[in-house]
């Protein structure tokens, strides 16, 4: 009784710090702007007048189709619990959902690596600031972890069932459904995990066919969500668009094409992103945020702060400076292929996975310059620690994993390996470096850091 009591402890206790940790990012480092306001504009406007768009016209809302309806319908689920605009309790619930989360792998590291495995992994997820970080940001993070750990911890309990056609089969179907709904590149996980459902069918009902057509029936799941909101497309905009455009524009607006091409000729780092990429068209783009590397020329430089003065003089992002800023990559990219499709992609990769995820806090973006701002940059510097521990003891612990041929390996790891690897290769296509798209790791990263503990319980 006395041991079953401290076990419930130690449950309890990681979890009530988790949620103070929680708490403290909501009270005190809420990130409510940008994409939030799109979301929440997108669920008002569709709970209260049935249109999935922006209040941008007097005649009422414009449609739109820059986001997908996963999130939005999140939103208007609780502004319709809680009131509109109530981001407060949003994030409260996020808390909730995220908590859920720690304990879900938990759960997973315990029926994987043991009773002491799965302690641990509660503790290192209860405790991880850099999930806990974006319960204060209304935006469609902390639903996208929760998909990845109920897909495989779904996957888990399925793949134990002698019946393929057990209720956790549609359980994930719905998981991977959803996820798709929240963000497009979220068919990575479906793309990851089906196949491994297929494998585990077929050898356990020993044919193709009959194996076949649970995951089939998954798969069907996946897209059929999708039919609807396509139909709506073509019916609005008389476009086919499945999921949401690349560049989060609606038909017929312009698409800055050079302009991207050209950021992407010298782009790696997250201030970049927020001080020139996101301010195309919006807001002053200032020569002096832009690093040196971008100008390979003196004549490059002239030419650059020449498209940008024009842009400044209004913020418009005209066809004409686009254009310039077209012929300013195209000279790049003649110049140094290696750098624009090898260099720069990789770069910018390692710095959403290593730099510090303090894009939310009150932290200067350039957080390296020590003269400016000390505390700032001591601060910043433990993230980047902290996080590098978070990849090392993950990667470290998927090793034991392998090395020691626990079970479940070979059914459940290379799936998680190929999410990984193709949310990786994803992330080498895109123009801007965010952070936050490398958030998804974590909760992989976190479960196998309970095969690094219960490694070094077995040598104990």
């Amino acid at each position: 009784m006395q041991d079953r009591w401290k076990k419930g402890m130690w449950f309890w206790l990681a979890l009530a710090l988790g949620f103070a940790l929680r708490l403290a990012f909501i009270l005190h480092a809420p990130r409510i702007a940008g994409d939030t306001f799109i979301y929440g504009d997108i669920a008002k406007n569709w709970m209260q007048h049935g249109v999935y768009g922006f209040a941008d016209s007097p005649a009422g809302p414009l449609p739109t189709l820059i986001r997908l309806p996963g999130y939005p319908l999140f939103l208007a689920l609780c502004f319709r619990i809680f009131g509109d605009d109530r981001y407060t309790a949003v994030m409260l619930v996020q808390c909730v959902i995220d908590l859920g989360i720690c304990v879900l792998l938990s759960r997973l590291a315990r029926r994987l690596f043991g009773f002491r495995a799965g302690v641990g992994v509660l503790w290192v997820a209860a405790l991880c600031p850099f999930t806990a970080n974006y319960v204060a940001a209304p935006l469609t993070e902390t639903l996208t972890l929760a998909c990845i750990v109920i897909a495989f911890y779904g996957f888990e309990r399925w793949r134990r069932l002698e019946n393929v056609w057990n209720r956790w089969l549609w359980g994930i179907a719905v998981v991977l459904a959803y996820s798709v709904l929240l963000r497009p590149e979220q068919g990575l996980l479906a793309a990851a995990l089906l196949p491994a459902m297929l494998w585990v069918a077929v050898r356990r009902r020993a044919g193709v066919w009959a194996g076949a057509a649970p995951v089939a029936v998954a798969a069907l799941c996946v897209v059929v969500p999708l039919i609807p909101w396509t139909v709506r497309n073509w019916q609005t905009f008389h476009v086919i668009q499945p999921l949401a455009p690349r560049y989060a524009t609606d038909p017929g607006e312009l698409v800055p094409r050079g302009f991207q091409r050209w950021f992407r000729s010298w782009a790696i780092d997250f201030a970049s992103t927020e001080n020139v990429y996101w301010n195309w068209d919006s807001a002053m783009i200032d020569i002096d945020d832009i690093p040196t590397r971008a100008f390979d020329t003196e004549s490059q430089y002239n030419r650059v702060e020449a498209l940008l003065n024009a842009h400044d003089q209004s913020f418009n992002g005209t066809p004409e400076i686009n254009a310039g800023f077209a012929a300013l990559a195209e000279e790049r990219i003649a110049d140094d292929p290696v750098r624009y499709y090898v260099t720069l992609p990789l770069a910018r990769l390692m710095n959403m996975t290593l730099r510090p995820r303090v894009e939310t806090m009150a932290v200067d973006l350039q957080w390296w310059r020590w003269s400016r701002h000390r505390g700032q940059t001591a601060f910043a510097a433990f993230y980047a620690l902290l996080n590098l521990v978070y990849f090392v003891a993950g990667f470290a612990g998927l090793w034991q994993w392998w090395r020691r041929g626990w079970d479940g390996f070979a059914v459940l790891a290379w799936p998680m390996i190929a999410f990984v690897v193709l949310r990786c290769a994803m992330l080498l296509t895109l123009d801007n470096s965010e952070p936050r798209y490398t958030l998804e790791f974590f909760p992989l990263l976190i479960l196998w850091t309970g095969a690094l503990i219960s490694a070094r319980e077995s040598e104990a």
